[in-house]
């Protein structure tokens, strides 16, 4: 059953609930791409904003690890909501008064990035406390997965008619009111989920830390997953800074354009998710990761050749598929075999990973696309995409001997 891990009433609750906040979140992504590139003119600085909104992740993700898995996980995820809000009503005051600059967006995103480094790990260690069961974890990663790709989907479109229309303020706008869904979803979840038993206050964050990088580069499965994960952030998810790029100089459009593209990637990754979800086990370490990496790498790589918005749309569709699969299959996996009290830094590993290495791919893809060009760029990126999927594929049987979990690894 698809929707299995539903049942569950806090983590429906958050489901919905997060759902409107994504859509927000996915419109303010599309305006500040926009508002930027229509401000300069410049790949480079859609590299720098892309940087600086996501470089924080890299550095703080480690040691907002230590504190999902000391702290209560329900109180940061409120507080974490309210200071996204706070960023996202800044950015619209500043751009509907028609006071706003670059430095304004490069310092909010900095802002948005420290927000997320402790945001994305408790949240993904948050899941395990509302579904309950274990054996459920991969649907519900699978749904959570799902209802961020219906948001990118949904968004981003949105936010094409709305630039159009009435500037890219009203998206942040917004934004900022979305996050009132999250905060009462988690307002309103049962009083248990709010209490945490397990929470340490009296720890030494660098000794835990320590703890939990020598568990997680430790083992191979866990250290193998994570290299493939940072590849493929690093080298392939700058794609999405060069969206406007092609958008408006490779197709000729403007931003209900690059509304649709970032809208075929979404579906692409929802389609993923769906695939996922729809599974009977828990967790597949196969030929999955290797496989959806390699597809991934396949469609940003022929997407730079397409002058066609229709062709450009399905290259999109195929590498929004092929990302989600491979993001979504490497959370369950680390998630099923990880320790529960080393969750929380395990996933600030996977954060750092798949968010904190985007930052560096954004930087490096601005100036390659200066250098270079666009198109160029992104048969660079594919090609490593898919040599590293290559490398895993051959390394699949040592890791599953090591990790074999019958009841779960197959």
């Amino acid at each position: 059953m698809v929707f299995r891990a539903l049942r569950y009433k806090n983590f429906r609750i958050f489901f919905f609930g997060q759902g409107v906040s994504l859509i927000g979140t996915w419109m303010q992504h599309v305006a500040m791409s926009w508002l930027v590139y229509r401000m300069t003119g410049s790949a480079f600085m859609l590299g720098v904003v892309g940087f600086a909104s996501q470089f924080p992740t890299f550095i703080l993700s480690p040691f907002t690890g230590v504190l999902a898995d000391r702290h209560n996980r329900h109180k940061i995820l409120v507080l974490t909501q309210a200071l996204a809000l706070l960023q996202a009503l800044i950015l619209a005051i500043l751009t509907m008064t028609g006071n706003i600059q670059v430095w304004h967006i490069v310092v909010m995103g900095i802002f948005l990035g420290c927000i997320n480094s402790l945001d994305i790990p408790v949240r993904q260690s948050f899941i395990l406390q509302m579904i309950e069961e274990k054996e459920n974890l991969g649907n519900a990663i699978a749904l959570n997965s799902m209802m961020f790709n219906m948001a990118r989907l949904v968004g981003p479109s949105i936010a094409g008619v709305l630039i159009a229309i009435a500037g890219e303020g009203v998206c942040f706008l917004v934004n900022a009111v979305s996050y009132v869904a999250v905060i009462a979803s988690l307002v309103a979840m049962d009083e248990g989920i709010k209490i945490r038993k397990d929470k340490r206050e009296d720890y030494n964050i660098f000794k835990d830390l320590k703890e939990g990088f020598n568990y997680a580069f430790g083992f191979q499965p866990i250290r193998a997953i994570l290299l493939l994960l940072g590849i493929i952030s690093l080298m392939g998810m700058s794609y999405a800074v060069l969206m406007p790029v092609f958008a408006k100089d490779v197709l000729g459009g403007g931003p209900h354009t690059l509304g649709f593209l970032m809208a075929a990637v979404g579906l692409g990754a929802l389609a993923g998710t769906v695939y996922l979800a729809s599974g009977k086990k828990a967790i597949v370490f196969g030929n999955t990761l290797p496989v959806s990496a390699g597809i991934f790498g396949i469609g940003i790589t022929a997407f730079s050749f397409s002058h066609n918005m229709w062709v450009s749309l399905f290259l999109l569709f195929i590498a929004g598929f092929g990302i989600m699969v491979q993001m979504a299959a490497s959370n369950t996996i680390l998630q099923t075999i990880v320790d529960d009290d080393k969750r929380g830094r395990v996933m600030s590993f996977y954060t750092m990973s798949f968010m904190g290495m985007a930052p560096l791919g954004s930087l490096l893809a601005g100036g390659m696309a200066t250098r270079f060009g666009a198109g160029n760029t992104l048969v660079i990126s594919g090609i490593c995409c898919i040599i590293a999927a290559v490398i895993f594929f051959f390394k699949i049987p040592f890791l599953r001997n090591i990790a074999r979990r019958p009841e779960q690894i197959y």
